[in-house]
């Protein structure tokens, strides 16, 4: 898979970081202390989203109060305890970003959470000098399954679309690759 490639692009939750388990209690936490019922396609409705996306919708279909703005602080904020202290990569990333970098390879992160858990992520793990080029969807005009992150971050690592190899966990994740042109590794993720 790595031949021919120049660079490799991580999406971060599920695939560098064993996280999935937080975004879920969050959410939970969120519903019961609102009273709020979710859908039953709620997991669905939401992947693949950016942070703002995500953030909108929980507006628009919970008919909140919370700015954008707002909402999106308070998931910040109960999630920052979590990606200072719990949140580590998953098992045989760190020996796999080694590999990757003494190998030569450009290595960026492309990812829907945001700007400041992926800084709070990367110096918690100590691995944020591994990478070349950081982008959050929140950056670009659309979130996964569009290709724009994946598009962004190889701009900024200077490389075209089909040298890349993309690690991510959920489908609209690799679709998200696929669109962009990239070759992806589906990352399993319960």
């Amino acid at each position: 898979m790595l031949e021919k490639k120049k660079a490799v692009i991580f999406d971060l939750d599920g695939t560098l970081a064993d996280s999935m388990w937080i975004w879920r209690r969050i959410d939970l936490d969120f519903f019961e202390s609102r009273n709020i019922e979710p859908p039953a396609t709620f997991q669905e409705d939401i992947e693949g989203m950016s942070f703002a996306e995500t953030a909108q919708y929980f507006i628009d279909t919970f008919h909140l109060p919370e700015t954008l703005d707002q909402l999106m602080a308070i998931w910040n904020q109960s999630a920052l305890k979590h990606y200072l202290t719990d949140v580590e990569l998953k098992e045989g990333a760190l020996a796999f970003l080694k590999y990757l970098k003494e190998q030569g390879y450009l290595l960026g992160i492309s990812t829907s959470n945001s700007r400041l858990l992926l800084d709070i992520f990367l110096h918690h793990n100590g691995i944020k000098s591994y990478f070349d080029a950081l982008t959050t969807s929140d950056e670009v005009k659309r979130g996964k399954p569009a290709p724009d992150v994946y598009l962004c971050t190889a701009r900024k690592l200077h490389v075209k679309p089909n040298e890349c190899l993309v690690f991510e966990d959920l489908p609209m994740g690799i679709q998200a690759g696929l669109n962009a042109g990239m070759e992806v590794c589906a990352v399993e993720d319960s």
